[in-house]
């Protein structure tokens, strides 16, 4: 019999999850507050939808959306580990989670998520209707992602629908209404997830070959950084399309430079063959997506 300190992972063991009680342990793992990562990258479209808005003077929008992120990021992990647990204990980077483990029931990970949709609901009443309906047609995708990488060799774009969702939030909760410029938003952000989550594929390849899970990563193989390049060069374009909408002058492309430079450097360095350096490549998207909020920031307050 294998003792219970055996088959907890390392994770669990140190940092902010190793200093809760032990009880609680399997329930922040389940939500990933080892990696909060996953949150940051869904707050920035939200973000940026609010910052290239104008605020007019709706500050407090960004923790509302910030509260809403991390809640809705940490409900989407704990269903994606309900759905994907047969699939987890037979990936060696995955068998250790709770539900795939047996350290968390099934319904003890559905109460979980109900908390968690709670909290999303008290976000929800601080939005204009309209971002607020907007906000709960995302339910739709994130439901059916968890499947994709079983339909589709990507995946990756239904994620980045998922992810960018809150860049069709953002500008309603401060206009009221949606637009060309949410649209634009959006259709950048996908590409930009597309880019950065082909990266986080990169290092589960081998795995994911195993068991016939499919990814961009290993449609794209060898290409993944020209794959990667393009992506980005998109979510760029899209950018400064929905810049240009705001405010039509070429200077305020200038805004997106270090944004621009950043993505192409990750590009560059990208290499199929190391998935620690794309995993870095990856986690450095959170820096990213500031400098684009920066960047929406400044041209929305000096537009409006």
């Amino acid at each position: 019999m294998v003792a219970a300190a055996e088959i907890v992972p390392d994770s669990e063991r140190r940092g902010f999850i190793g200093a809760l009680p032990p009880r609680l342990r399997p329930f922040a793992s389940l939500m990933r507050l080892d990696r909060p990562i996953g949150s940051w990258l869904l707050y920035w479209p939200c973000a940026w939808s609010v910052a290239l808005a104008g605020v007019d003077g709706r500050w407090a929008l960004f923790l509302w959306l910030g509260l809403g992120a991390f809640a809705m990021r940490s409900a989407g992990c704990v269903y994606n580990d309900i759905v994907d647990r047969e699939l987890d204990r037979r990936v060696e980077r995955t068998r250790l989670r709770p539900l795939a483990s047996n350290r968390v029931s099934l319904r003890s990970a559905w109460i979980l998520i109900a908390g968690l949709c709670l909290i999303g609901l008290i976000v929800l009443l601080q939005l204009d209707p309209v971002a607020a309906i907007v906000a709960l047609v995302s339910i739709v995708p994130v439901a059916a992602y968890p499947f994709m990488k079983r339909i589709t060799w990507w995946p990756q774009a239904w994620l980045g629908i998922v992810f960018s969702w809150g860049a069709l939030v953002g500008w309603p909760a401060v206009t009221g209404a949606l637009g060309w410029t949410t649209f634009l938003l959006w259709f950048g952000s996908i590409a930009w997830v597309v880019g950065y989550d082909t990266l986080y594929a990169i290092q589960d390849m081998e795995d994911d070959a195993l068991v016939g899970v499919k990814s961009s990563a290993r449609r794209l193989g060898d290409k993944a950084p020209l794959g990667v390049g393009i992506f980005y060069l998109i979510a760029v374009l899209l950018w400064g399309a929905a810049i240009w909408t705001v405010r039509p002058q070429w200077l305020a492309l200038l805004a997106l430079l270090p944004a621009a430079l950043h993505l192409a450097d990750q590009a560059l360095r990208a290499d199929p063959r190391d998935g620690e350096l794309a995993l870095r490549l990856f986690r450095s998207n959170r820096g990213c997506g500031l400098l684009v909020c920066l960047a929406m920031l400044v041209v929305g307050l000096t537009a409006h």
